[in-house]
């Protein structure tokens, strides 16, 4: 009798500290997922800002523009005919302007490839998207100039 007693307890300290170490292992497990998860994320975040800012075209407004009150916000350059040859803008007044909005696109060499003149009307503080679709053959690339005069 006492030699089952002995057997029985000890069977269920064994089963308990299993126990024990299995929710502690999975607890440990469960925090380094989180953390190497955490990592990935972050890693791949920075991969992806990274790479945005390396491909980034350079928007310049020019200084007769600011000093009528336009600015600019963000961009999008999108597929219009078979390349990427639209320029969607944001553009922001803080003053009333009426006129044209010419955008001239530079590539990486500095070359020249691409103008478009566009009418607008703002009334002061208004911000609104404004599509600059360039000829077919220009394709607006990584690391283009944009200017806006």
């Amino acid at each position: 009798m006492k030699h089952y007693f002995v057997i029985i307890t000890g069977v269920l300290f064994v089963s308990l500290s299993c126990t024990r170490i299995k929710s502690t292992a999975k607890e440990t497990l469960n925090k380094g997922g989180e953390v190497v998860g955490k990592s990935a994320t972050e890693f791949v975040e920075g991969v992806s800002e990274g790479v945005e800012r390396t491909l980034d075209c350079l928007i310049v407004v020019s200084e007769e523009l600011i000093n009528k009150g336009i600015s600019t916000g963000k961009y999008f350059i999108t597929n219009d005919s078979g390349v990427d040859n639209k320029l969607t803008l944001y553009v922001i007044s803080d003053k009333d302007f009426k006129g044209r909005l010419f955008a001239k696109v530079y590539d990486k060499s500095g070359l020249e490839c691409g103008r478009r003149y566009v009418d607008v009307s703002f009334n002061a503080g208004e911000a609104k998207y404004v599509d600059f679709i360039f000829d077919k053959r220009t394709s607006i690339e990584v690391r283009s100039k944009i200017t806006i005069e």
